[in-house]
């Protein structure tokens, strides 16, 4: 499993595209989001999974390429809706140009998505385009999710694990089905290997939040506490709650209902509170717990154990990242 080679593969046929194309106003946006970089996770896990199965990566490279631009059409669009400044330490879409543009290119990248399965036989086409079309509204309902939480009180720690398995961590354990279909992998091997994305996708989220608090600016390339200054209900702040003290959990709830006017207190406040309620160690625990969960669906594949290490080690990494 050489993830460098994965990497440097799809990088290669990224560059073949041609994203540069008339109007420029609509397809230059697409071009620029997709060359900021980031972290290629997804698409990667998609030729992981194809060479795991079929002992060859290049076959599933129009699928990854579907996956990384519908990824990146989704962070178009939900940076509209956070307002967000910053995407990978670089401006967002909608900041550069403006928000009329980030809808419509993002729309252009939906369809771009969809127009990559073309490459493959109507059998594996099918399979690809179904699963697709069942992740993309799972996507969008844990998204709207998302957006209701930001003005209820009573969101639980369960309803809230729910939403980031919608949102994130199906179209990571769809990134690896998508490889295994490529390969005409056999459905229940598919199965496990989704599973192992889904609760791996968990833990990814899980460790983005943490980030998003107590990760280094430098190198975590979004706004750092953008998640308190936009009153997102993550685990972090779900977790302070439920272990809170009465005066920290009336602290947390005024905060998070606009009790606050200046910005950098409210960071400085409920950082504090996290702290002290040891919140980041709880994190870590629960993303510990949900990567070992995602290795147990590892053990009962019938891979070879170099393979079942790779995406063991892949998932370990994960869990310890700080970008």
């Amino acid at each position: 499993m050489d993830l460098l080679k994965y990497h440097s593969d799809f990088l290669t046929y990224l560059e073949k595209q041609n994203f540069t194309r008339e109007p420029k106003n609509l397809y230059e946006p697409v071009d620029y989001i997709l060359q900021l970089g980031g972290k290629r996770i997804r698409p990667i896990l998609t030729l992981i999974a194809s060479d795991i199965f079929s002992g060859s990566h290049t076959e599933a490279l129009p699928a990854a390429l579907a996956v990384e631009v519908f990824h990146n059409f989704t962070l178009v669009h939900d940076d509209i809706m956070d307002d967000a400044p910053l995407r990978r330490g670089k401006e967002t879409v909608h900041e550069k140009w403006d928000i009329n543009t980030g809808i419509l290119s993002g729309d252009a990248m939906l369809i771009l998505a969809y127009q990559y399965f073309e490459n493959y036989k109507p059998t594996v086409f099918q399979k690809l385009a179904q699963l697709f079309s069942k992740t993309a509204l799972e996507v969008c309902d844990g998204q709207q999710l998302d957006v209701d939480f930001e003005t209820r009180n009573d969101v639980t720690i369960d309803e809230y694990i729910k939403m980031i398995s919608l949102k994130t961590s199906v179209l990571v354990a769809a990134a690896l089905k998508m490889g295994a279909i490529v390969a005409e992998a056999d459905e229940e091997q598919a199965q496990h290997l989704y599973n192992y994305g889904l609760n791996l996708g968990i833990a990814f989220q899980l460790q983005d939040d943490y980030l998003d608090t107590f990760g280094n600016p430098d190198t975590f390339g979004k706004q750092i506490a953008g998640d308190i200054i936009e009153n997102k209900k993550t685990y972090l702040y779900l977790k302070a709650l439920e272990v809170a003290n009465t005066s920290d959990r009336e602290n947390l709830l005024n905060l998070f209902n606009g009790k606050e006017k200046n910005i950098e207190e409210k960071i400085k406040q409920t950082t504090s509170i996290f702290i002290d309620n040891n919140i980041p160690q709880h994190t870590q625990q629960l993303i510990e717990y949900y990567t070992n969960k995602s290795f147990e669906f590892l053990d009962i594949m019938t891979l070879n154990e170099n393979a079942k290490q790779g995406l063991r080690t892949f998932g370990e990494n994960l869990m310890n990242r700080k970008v």
